[in-house]
């Protein structure tokens, strides 16, 4: 289990300063951007682009903020880091010949499992929450501000969605023994839902759309989070981890 625990660490180490530093970056770049906004949108080669600079025009540097942290950094990033965080958890035990060993260990094996599925989660969600509480200090470096309670309910809502990959991803680990074949179908899959988000007649099919600029508008307008949305992921987490047990029981 050392050996899980310490890539978890370094993986989610590794995660939060790529994130970090595409944060500082767009922070940084907001006051060209303001200036350049019209360029951008006429530079813009499809509507549903377009559209985005519309919102984000409106919705000024809090909007660029959550658009650029969490529609940007996180859901392309982030989906990448919750894939690999879980797809090595049994089919990476299985291919390596050793799943045998991990099965023969004198606990639980949901007790083993559990452990392994919260480490990843973790590895996952923990670069979210804390880059995303640096945001009011970066932003003072260009004389704006942010709430904080906005900006942590944002980060609950965004980890629900990569907590939900982490888990789909996780439950295919414990179905299969092939982790880059998991990993590869998973990121293809991701791609297509991200094309279908570009694509004005479809994109409400898209699991994107649970994490895009109007979403992160909303908890900003109210501040609270969205049930609507929230629900339906959390209990999609749920129903997957259960039945990553069941696969993973039958090993």
């Amino acid at each position: 289990m050392l050996r899980e625990y310490r890539f978890a660490w370094w993986g989610m180490l590794a995660w939060f300063i790529v994130l970090e530093a595409l944060l500082v970056g767009a922070i940084l770049f907001w006051p060209s951007f303001e200036e350049n906004i019209d360029a951008l949108r006429d530079m813009a080669p499809m509507d549903s682009l377009k559209g985005m600079i519309d919102q984000l025009e409106v919705g000024g540097v809090i909007a660029y903020v959550n658009g650029q942290h969490f529609f940007k950094g996180c859901n392309t990033v982030g989906t990448l880091a919750a894939v690999v965080f879980a797809m090595n958890v049994v089919a990476g035990e299985a291919q390596r010949g050793t799943l045998e060993i991990l099965l023969a260990r004198p606990m639980s094996r949901r007790r083993v499992l559990t452990e392994r599925w919260i480490a990843g989660a973790l590895a996952t969600i923990v670069p979210v929450f804390v880059s995303t509480h640096s945001i009011p200090w970066l932003m003072s470096y260009i004389d704006e501000d942010m709430a904080h309670w906005p900006l942590f309910l944002s980060a609950i809502h965004q980890s629900l969605l990569l907590l939900m990959l982490y888990a789909l991803t996780f439950a295919l680990s414990c179905a299969g023994s092939r982790p880059l074949v998991i990993g590869f179908g998973m990121l293809l899959f991701m791609l297509a839902e991200f094309s279908i988000y570009l694509v004005q007649t479809l994109t409400h099919w898209s699991l994107f759309r649970l994490t895009d600029i109007d979403a992160f508008a909303y908890i900003g307008a109210t501040h609270s989070l969205e049930w609507t949305k929230v629900v339906p992921m959390a209990v999609a987490v749920v129903v997957l981890f259960e039945l990553s047990q069941r696969l993973y029981a039958r090993r």
